[in-house]
C-alpha cells in the first residue's frame, strides 16, 4: 500500500487489517507522521538525504534505486525507468536544479529514443516535433494529468505499459479527448469563480477562498493557479459536496501557503502540500471561520505589495540575434521551475505590422530597426492590439525561439511583455 505524508488515518486502518505500509512523498510533512513501517519524504526534520527538492516520482525512483542496489541488480534495471521519471519531474514543477535537472536531462535522451511507443504515441498526437521541456510541459503533461482530473488515471498507466498498437491509439485518443473535456470544464469553472470573487468582494481580502457546488475536484487546482496569476493574490478554490468543502489552493512568492494553512487549522478535516500549493477538506460549516483564520494570519504578515516583475537577462538588439546563436541556448536546457527559459529585452522597435489572432486571442507583430526586422507572437496578449499603432516605438521582452516556415528558420520572440518606447 502506498500512502501520502498526511495519511495518518488511512495507514492506521491499513495496519488494523494487517497491511504494511510504505510511506512515499516529497510533500512538507505535518507534525506527527503515520505509523507505516517507513516513510520516505526527503522533507522530513533530520532527514539526511542531500536534496531535498526531489517530486513525488522521484522519491518512488530513490526507493527503487536503493532496493535494485541492495539486491545487486544491474543498474539498468531501474535506469530504464528514467523516461517516466523524467516525465513525472518536470510535469510536477518541481525546481529544475541538482538531482531534478540529472533525471530531467538523461530522461529526455532516453524519451528521444522512443523506448516507450506509448509516450511516442502522445507525442507525435499533440504535435511537438522535438522532445525538450516544452514537450513534455505543454504536450504529454496536460494530456497526462487530464486522465487523473477526469477519473481514468488507468487509462495513462495503461499507455505506458502496453504494447499493443492498437490499444496504444485507442488510449491515445482517449487521452487526448480528456484534455479537451478538461479544458471545457476548466473554463466554465473559471467564468463561475470570476462571478463569485465579484458577487463575494474577495478582492478586498487577503487570500481568496471561494466555494461552490458542482465544481470538478480534479480541475479547481488548476483554475486557481489561473487565479492566482490573474490577481497577484493567493487563492483556495473547494468544491462543495455532501456537507464537505474539499479543494486546492495556490500561493505568491513570498507567502508559505502550507504554513498559513497550518496556522488556520482549527477547522480543518484533512491538509497538506507545500509553500506554493495545498490541498485541503473542511466541513461547510467550518468555511466562514476558516476564513476570517487564513486572512488574519496572513493579514499579520505585513506583506509588502505584490507586483509582478520580469527579470530580464541580458538586452540585446536585431544585430546581436542569428538562428544559430539562438540555437546555441538549447545547451541551457532542460528549461523549467527554478531554471527558466533567459528573457531577453529589445529596445526602440519599430511597429510595421499588428493584428489579432486566434478570435482576438494572441498577438502578433512585425517590428523592425533599420533594415533588419523580427516576428513576434504574444500568447494571450491579443487585447493589446487595439493599445499600439503603425509606426510606433516599443520595448519589448520574452523568450527568444526559432520559427520554422516551409523550411525557412527565422528568430521570433515569444513575448512576455511590451511597452512603448521612451
Amino acid at each position: 500500500m502506498i500512502a501520502g505524508i498526511s495519511g495518518i488515518e488511512d495507514t492506521e486502518y491499513a495496519n488494523t487489517l494487517g497491511i504494511d505500509t510504505i510511506i512515499t512523498d516529497h510533500h512538507e510533512p505535518l507534525d506527527t507522521l503515520p505509523k507505516a513501517i517507513a516513510v520516505i519524504d526527503p522533507k522530513i526534520e533530520g532527514s539526511k538525504y542531500p536534496f531535498n527538492q526531489l517530486a513525488g516520482v522521484g522519491v518512488v525512483f530513490k526507493l527503487i534505486q536503493a532496493i535494485s542496489i541492495k539486491l545487486n541488480l544491474d543498474e539498468k534495471e531501474y535506469l530504464k525507468y528514467l523516461d517516466l521519471v523524467c516525465l513525472g519531474t518536470i510535469s510536477d514543477i518541481v525546481p529544475l536544479v541538482d538531482e531534478n535537472r540529472v533525471i530531467a536531462k538523461l530522461g529526455l535522451k532516453l524519451i528521444e529514443v522512443q523506448r516507450n511507443i506509448g509516450i511516442k504515441s502522445l507525442i507525435l498526437s499533440s504535435g511537438y516535433k522535438e522532445i525538450n521541456s516544452n514537450t513534455i510541459s505543454f504536450g504529454i503533461a496536460p494530456r497526462v494529468n487530464a486522465c487523473g482530473r477526469m477519473g481514468f488515471a488507468e487509462d495513462a498507466l495503461k499507455l505506458f505499459i502496453t504494447k499493443d498498437v492498437n490499444e496504444i491509439q485507442n488510449l491515445t485518443k482517449k487521452l487526448n479527448d480528456y484534455n479537451k473535456e478538461r479544458q471545457d470544464t476548466e473554463k466554465k469553472i473559471f467564468n463561475e469563480a470570476l462571478e463569485e470573487i465579484e458577487k463575494n468582494n474577495e478582492l478586498d481580502n487577503e487570500i481568496i477562498v471561494i466555494s461552490k457546488e458542482g465544481w470538478h475536484h480534479g480541475v479547481i487546482g488548476i483554475v486557481s493557479s489561473k487565479i492566482t496569476e490573474m490577481y497577484l493574490k493567493p487563492s483556495v478554490l473547494l468544491c462543495e459536496e455532501d456537507g464537505i468543502c474539499k479543494g486546492s489552493g495556490r500561493s505568491i512568492i513570498g507567502l508559505d501557503l502550507h504554513e498559513a494553512l497550518c496556522k488556520a487549522s482549527s477547522g480543518l478535516e484533512k491538509y497538506g502540500g507545500h509553500a506554493m500549493a495545498v490541498g485541503l477538506s473542511l466541513k461547510k460549516e467550518n468555511l466562514e471561520e476558516f476564513k476570517k483564520e487564513i486572512n488574519k494570519y496572513i493579514k499579520n504578515l505585513n506583506l509588502e505589495e505584490i507586483q509582478q516583475v520580469i527579470d530580464i537577462d541580458m538586452v540585446v538588439t536585431l544585430k546581436d540575434l542569428s538562428v544559430d546563436r539562438i540555437k546555441e541556448l538549447k545547451k541551457l536546457e532542460p528549461f523549467g521551475e527554478a531554471n527558466k527559459m533567459p528573457i531577453f529585452a529589445i529596445k526602440n522597435l519599430k511597429i510595421e505590422a499588428i493584428r489579432a489572432l486566434t478570435e482576438g486571442k494572441h498577438l502578433k507583430l512585425g517590428l523592425r530597426d533599420d533594415n533588419l526586422r523580427i516576428d513576434a507572437i504574444g500568447f494571450n496578449l491579443g487585447e493589446l492590439a487595439n493599445e499600439y499603432k503603425l509606426g510606433e516605438k516599443v520595448d519589448i521582452v520574452g523568450n527568444l525561439e526559432i520559427n520554422s516556415y516551409n523550411g525557412i528558420e527565422n528568430v521570433q520572440m515569444n513575448i512576455k511583455d511590451i511597452k512603448k518606447s521612451l
